[in-house]
């Protein structure tokens, strides 16, 4: 949905004023240096912990698939070290090509692993077994008095510091805001640059609804949930698993037959459940594993590659070229870039090797921090009326926001001698959300007493252009309320309070023998949404024209101004 909303507006901005990085597109739109520092800054914050928690799962990975043998720091410098060399060597281009093999190997990985786990249960008869002992069983319950597995506990509950009182945090006000933060990998100003980088917006569409929206998430709807309830009918629950009394139970109940060793290992294996699950083949299958290994870590490498190599760009040509080398030629910059690669990776190494905290909430972090350029995008895409001022002290407040609910901000509290009255995640409500909040108050109080009224003309030319190459054909502007309508039900249903609707819409989560489709309701509830969100997506991407090749051939300014263009840029004429 990110990506349809900003990646076409963003390419169009791009091939019309010859930007490469965001840094480039905010400077020239807002007229402020300082916002381009913002924005790498804002870079900085998100890739280091995002590239650090990849390595600190790639860590993870081999200690566990080599039974300890190989200590968790060892594998982290190494393909730390394996990530420097092609990401320096190769630059953005490499990065692209060695992806597409990646995001390849990455679903073959997902689906194989779940399918094989189905198989080892005894497929879907005994899944259903299984899942069916697991709410009958399930000592932590919902206030309704369902399985926490199979059931939402409630809309929004009051918490401090995102544990319940229930038997779960995930309430629907969670599950929103934590999708939300999601979005703030698309919003990050590394998806801007792969926006600006791409040769054509014809592959958006296809890419957003088909690619991603379809096949992946068919395959993390059906593969990945099958992980994660294998692991529970496997004995990864400690609540029910001491002693192994779970496993027993499902032995004898639907005749399940698993190594003891096995499930033990298994227990309170949250994070690294899936090494583990892995592992559970290496005696009969070895050559699965390492397989599904390689899986892994094309997985992990590709996503910190591709926010190496964008925000060590930023750097070069935001900070290096227009402050401390304004003369720096193209083998210059080529070599800050690479040293720039090296030390953020170290830095990503230090937070990989030194962070406590689950790989879940340090990824939450930094997604949340990349959410914040929501209303610089927004701006930039959409409405004139952000100001500068606005959008820079919404984006300063909107970061500090973020810090204060999470952990980090009552660590800071507390050295400075106070506690802070709400916690990590008040109200089950993510830090992404109360950030973006407080950054669109913020922005639009600002924008509103601080306007910009002479440079209001200069960013309505970037609105013009806009409206003359992505603007709803005229025949279909009808149809831009279903749309927004259409969103916004799809938003409520699929991952806001009317999920609420799904604990039981097909089948009481309590009673098997009530459940329309073999699976808990839930499940069923949340296929259902998956498949009208492809529908969704498709009707903007497409019929809206939201991704779809501009109408209007788009001219670099160059070729329109030629030589007059610096002075246009500066607005002397």
């Amino acid at each position: 949905l990110a990506g349809i909303l900003f990646m076409k507006r963003q390419w169009l901005l791009g091939k019309r004023y010859g930007f490469v990085t965001p840094g480039e597109m905010f400077a020239e739109y807002f007229r402020s240096d300082t916002i381009r520092l913002l924005v790498v800054g804002v870079g900085l914050l998100f890739t280091i912990p995002f590239v650090g928690i990849q390595l600190q799962a790639s860590g993870f990975l081999l200690n566990t698939i080599s039974n300890g043998l190989i200590p968790s720091h060892f594998a982290i410098y190494v393909l730390a070290f394996v990530l420097f060399i092609y990401v320096a060597a190769g630059g953005l281009r490499a990065v692209a090509y060695v992806e597409i093999v990646q995001c390849i190997l990455l679903a073959l990985g997902i689906i194989l692993l779940g399918a094989l786990l189905l198989a080892m249960i005894g497929g879907m008869d005994r899944l259903r077994d299984g899942l069916a002992l697991l709410a009958e069983i399930d000592t932590a319950r919902t206030p309704d008095g369902y399985s926490h597995y199979f059931a939402v506990p409630a809309v929004i509950e009051a918490t401090r510091d995102g544990t319940t009182a229930t038997a779960s945090p995930w309430t629907a006000a969670m599950i929103m805001t934590y999708a939300l933060a999601v979005m703030g990998i698309q919003t990050s100003p590394a998806f801007t640059m792969w926006a600006f980088a791409a040769r054509s917006p014809a592959s958006f569409a296809p890419q957003q609804v088909w690619a991603m929206a379809a096949a992946a998430g068919f395959i993390l709807i059906v593969f990945s949930a099958l992980q994660g309830m294998a692991g529970h009918l496997l004995g990864a629950n400690t609540a029910m698993n001491e002693a192994g009394e779970f496993a027993g139970i499902v032995d004898n109940r639907i005749g399940l037959d698993t190594a003891d060793a096995d499930i033990m290992d298994l227990a309170g294996a949250q994070d690294v459940l899936v090494p583990l699950l892995m592992n559970l083949f290496a005696d009969t299958m070895p050559w699965l594993v390492g397989l599904l290994t390689v899986c892994a870590l094309a997985a992990i490498q590709s996503t910190s590659a591709a926010y190496l190599t964008s925000f060590t760009a930023m750097l070069t040509r935001d900070v290096l070229k227009p402050y401390v080398m304004p003369h720096a030629s193209h083998r210059n910059q080529k070599f800050f870039a690479r040293l720039f690669t090296a030390l953020v990776l170290g830095a990503a190494v230090s937070f990989a090797a030194s962070s406590s905290d689950t790989l879940v909430v340090s990824g939450g972090i930094a997604v949340a921090l990349g959410l914040q350029m929501l209303p610089a995008l927004v701006g930039i895409c959409y409405v004139p009326f952000f100001s500068r001022a606005g959008v820079v002290i919404g984006l300063v407040s909107g970061v500090l926001a973020v810090l204060a609910t999470e952990k980090i901000g009552g660590q800071v509290a507390v050295a400075f001698g106070f506690e802070l009255p709400w916690g990590r995640w008040p109200l089950t409500i993510h830090s992404a959300f109360w950030g973006i909040a407080v950054n669109l108050t913020v922005t639009a109080f600002f924008s509103t007493i601080l306007p910009d009224v002479g440079d209001l003309d200069h960013r309505r030319a970037f609105h013009r252009f806009l409206q003359d190459h992505a603007r709803v054909p005229a025949g279909k502007r009808n149809l831009v309320p279903l749309a927004w309508a259409a969103t916004l039900v799809w938003i409520f249903f699929a991952i806001g309070p009317g999920i609420m609707l799904g604990n039981t819409a097909f089948g009481d989560p309590n009673m098997p023998a009530t459940w329309l489709f073999g699976i808990p309701s839930i499940w069923a509830w949340q296929v259902l949404a998956w498949g009208a969100g492809v529908l969704l997506l498709w009707f903007l991407a497409v019929p809206m024209t939201l991704s779809t090749l501009p109408a209007r051939e788009v001219r670099a300014l160059n070729e329109d101004y030629g030589d007059r263009l610096p002075a246009l840029l500066r607005g002397d004429t």
